[in-house]
């Protein structure tokens, strides 16, 4: 049983080949596994593109906790008790949470926004070259 090693076909491409080919896949990789297109870029971005999701976010937790408040008086009001004995406070809670989130949420984004701003100028300074 002895194995023809020539006939296996290992490295058919050329060195250079290879490496064109591992750079290119590499560059094309980390540049679609960055969490934000802006990195790469200096174009700003819209407010709304900034701020879309803790919108979204606070809108739902709005919603939650809209219709645990509804449930909830329902239940104090001694109609469908049994329903909303759980389900009101559950959905208060629960609204309260999310909308807290999301509004929590807007801060942050500023501070981040204020730090790339500022990080942008000081990486664009050069301190002066003295000669001594």
């Amino acid at each position: 049983m002895e194995i023809n090693l020539e006939s296996i076909g290992l490295g058919e491409q050329s060195r250079s080949q290879s490496k064109d080919l591992l750079t290119f896949q590499t560059e094309s990789t980390v540049f679609s596994l960055s969490r934000s297109e802006s990195l790469w870029t200096t174009e700003s971005r819209s407010a709304w593109e900034t701020y879309h999701k803790p919108i979204v976010v606070m809108s739902i937790g709005g919603a939650i906790l809209l219709c645990g408040v509804i449930l909830t008086g329902l239940h104090f009001a001694k109609k469908y008790e049994r329903a909303t004995m759980i389900f009101g406070p559950g959905f208060l809670s629960l609204g309260l949470i999310v909308l807290v989130t999301g509004l929590v949420w807007v801060p942050i984004i500023k501070e981040k926004r204020k730090q790339k701003s500022v990080s942008r100028l000081f990486s664009s300074y050069k301190p002066p070259f003295f000669h001594f």
